[in-house]
């Protein structure tokens, strides 16, 4: 038995919801759309300012994405540091995500020092995802 605390509540999604569930592409968290709309992305809200912004949300975030990933311990999981994922909130994250940021989110990004990683499987900047 691990000495580990339990889990925060990472809240349940039912079958029914999942077509209302959105991946965002810079850090891959998945939350359904109204989340992001009432709060924002809980890592890249400082860039994306998705917060109360639909079409930020249509842009920067993606309904295709592939394989699901439960982050319980963001920090020291071999599983964080493989999908870039260190320094996270706990959460749920997809594995691949579809689609493009759009220039104006990578140029807040470089703006801010925030590296894009590419999450839909493709090879950037050195970085490989297999």
């Amino acid at each position: 038995m691990s000495n580990n605390p339990p889990p925060q509540n990472l809240g349940v999604t039912l079958p029914g919801q999942a077509r209302h569930l959105r991946a965002c592409m810079l850090c891959s968290i998945i939350l359904p759309t109204t989340q992001f709309n009432r709060d924002g992305c809980p890592n890249c809200e400082a860039v994306l300012s998705l917060q109360g912004n639909s079409d930020g949300i249509n842009e920067c975030t993606s309904s295709n994405f592939n394989g699901t990933i439960a982050l319980t311990q963001p920090e020291g999981s071999w599983v964080a540091k493989w999908m870039r994922l260190e320094g996270y909130v706990q959460g749920i994250y997809a594995v691949q995500v579809m689609g493009e940021l759009p220039e104006w989110a990578t140029d807040n990004c470089a703006d801010a020092g925030v590296r894009v990683v590419a999450r839909d499987g493709r090879k950037e900047d050195g970085v490989q995802e297999d």
